[in-house]
């Protein structure tokens, strides 16, 4: 199970009886928001390089981009990696995966930068990251 979806439990070792919204308020509180989404993540490589995306764009496997279902075209995206911790922060700029559990198909530089390409399918995080926010990070 994801950290998100790991079961609160007392030191007794059973669920204490705290309603859903006290959890979720207690989190945003923590400074811990929750996640747009968790799930599995893919990539698409070669055979779609060059080809049109959702937005009209060539799709660059070495651009950090993704494919989201219902995300608006340009939203940026932290994606993190449950397994190592590791994340980056992506562009939607196709629309996709169409394969069931999956939520999102990112580049093949995003599956190799969170350490996923051998494996080809990966438990994500999903944070939608305002533009500022992004701009600021990326000049440090």
């Amino acid at each position: 199970l994801g950290a998100a979806q790991r079961p609160i439990s007392s030191e007794s070792g059973t669920r204490p009886n705290v309603p859903k919204r006290a959890v979720l308020e207690s989190r945003k509180r923590a400074g811990s928001p929750k996640p747009y989404q968790v799930g599995t993540a893919s990539w698409y490589g070669s055979y779609f390089h060059g080809r049109p995306t959702a937005s009209g764009e060539p799709y660059n496997m070495y651009d950090l981009t993704a494919a989201h279902r219902s995300l608006p075209l340009g939203t940026w995206v932290r994606v993190t990696n449950l397994r190592n911790g590791r994340a980056v922060i992506v562009r939607i700029n196709d629309r996709g995966p169409y394969v069931a559990p999956r939520i999102i198909d990112v580049s093949y530089s995003v599956a190799r930068i969170l350490e996923f390409k051998a494996q080809g399918l990966q438990r994500v995080r999903l944070d939608v990251v305002q533009p500022s926010t992004t701009l600021a990070m990326l000049r440090q």
